[in-house]
């Protein structure tokens, strides 16, 4: 097996697979421990639906599908982070816009079946075999500047995150914070897209902080934990993939609901 392991990694595009997951796991668990902690991850769900009609659309005017959803979900990004803590209030409002936008996706789609909407197809379930050299270095570059922008507002996004009135007593603009924050979760999710699809984006975006949240008491013991949990779940997907044949997608997604049943049978065994 080992050698196995060893000779997929001579492929250029297992490669590109593991330096794409490695970056959209660590951006996706750092914005995710701040999605969780701001209760917002039905927003973050539905950035994603509105991505897929983005790439849709892209698709169909012959650009890029990644491009579109980016394009897309920072614009929804921004919308909703104006909300600011209004944002938590409007469910319903979100759910309607969620899904209008899978089903504009699909009628993208409909009018252009070419290569560019199998791309599309792609983000919406997810290809992590079919990133290229050239899409890497796009996450990377996203993935690092999205990364810049949160330090530079982290301590004050976390301040008005738990404490939202005392920060705006003190001065800090909650409606600046969102919007800025909404906008780096736009870019999170697309590229989470590019691994698991826009259908799993919670599962590189929440489910990692959701269970190092359960297990660690301080913020930033919490993120590493977050982002160790995420990089190793990811590697072990491509390469279990690489080994059996099934899709990393599933691999992903399974590994992260076995690790969370266990830290809700653990937590709540210790807490009694």
């Amino acid at each position: 097996m080992i050698d196995s392991l060893v000779s997929y990694l001579g492929y250029d595009f297992v490669r590109n697979a593991l330096v794409a997951g490695t970056l959209s796991a660590i951006l996706g668990a750092i914005v995710g421990y701040f999605v969780v902690v701001r209760n917002v991850g039905f927003a973050a769900h539905a950035l994603s639906h509105i991505g897929f009609a983005g790439a849709a659309a892209a698709a169909l005017f012959g650009a890029s599908p990644l491009l579109g959803m980016l394009l897309f979900t920072m614009v929804a990004g921004l919308l909703m982070g104006v909300s600011g803590d209004k944002l938590q209030r409007r469910d319903m409002a979100i759910g309607m816009v969620l899904s209008f936008s899978l089903g504009l996706g699909t009628l993208f789609l409909n009018f252009y079946r070419q290569s560019y909407a199998g791309q599309a197809r792609a983000i919406l379930f997810g290809s992590i075999f079919g990133v290229s050299s050239g899409e890497v270095a796009e996450i990377a570059w996203l993935s690092a500047l999205s990364l810049g922008v949160l330090a530079l507002f982290s301590r004050r996004l976390l301040f008005a995150s738990i404490q939202p009135r005392l920060a705006e007593a003190r001065g800090l603009s909650l409606v600046t914070h969102s919007a800025a924050f909404m906008m780096v979760l736009a870019v999170s999710v697309t590229l989470a897209s590019q691994i698991v699809g826009v259908l799993l984006v919670f599962t590189l975006v929440i489910a990692p902080a959701g269970i190092a949240l359960r297990l660690c008491r301080t913020v930033w013991l919490g993120i590493i934990t977050a982002v160790i949990l995420g990089v190793v779940v990811v590697w072990a997907g491509i390469l279990l993939d690489c080994l059996t044949g099934c899709p990393a997608t599933f691999w992903i997604t399974a590994q992260f609901f076995v690790i969370y049943l266990g830290v809700e049978a653990w937590c709540r065994c210790t807490s009694r």
